[in-house]
């Protein structure tokens, strides 16, 4: 079946693994892939920032099927692998020209998705009085 081969036991892959699997998850943007990854039982996406938790795969994909404006787009920054826990650096835009800086905590059990806490933050301007001390840098 080519989505068994497509979605491979999460917990067995390093970074630069980690790294091709989600970049091509998230530019192919198949809602099959995405559902395919969370893990069937206990599946939570997390948004503390805004008080909202997603609980279920199910739930997950409904939210994907109803998200205006189709879905958002992510460009990897980077991904550390450590003992089932995955940190994603990312920036993702969604519609409308909205660019955030956005960091996920994703936990795994079973192979899959189990945990996937987002935070994103707004770019801003750096204030002039710390130029002395700091370099500018393109992300």
């Amino acid at each position: 079946m080519a989505n068994q081969q497509r979605v491979p036991n999460l917990q067995e892959l390093d970074e630069q693994q980690a790294y091709r699997f989600l970049t091509e998850l998230f530019s192919n943007q198949s809602r099959e892939e995405v559902y395919e990854v969370n893990h069937p039982d206990d599946y939570t996406m997390e948004m503390p920032q805004s008080g909202e938790a997603i609980r279920g795969r199910e739930n997950m994909r409904r939210f994907q099927e109803a998200y205006p404006g189709g879905p958002p787009s992510f460009k990897l920054r980077r991904v550390l692998v450590r003992d089932g826990v995955w940190v994603v650096e990312a920036l993702y835009e969604r519609g409308g020209g909205q660019v955030f800086d956005m960091v996920m905590i994703i936990e795994l059990k079973d192979g899959k998705i189990w945990r996937d806490r987002r935070y994103y933050a707004e770019p801003f301007e750096a204030p002039e009085w710390r130029t002395q001390w700091v370099e500018r840098v393109e992300f």
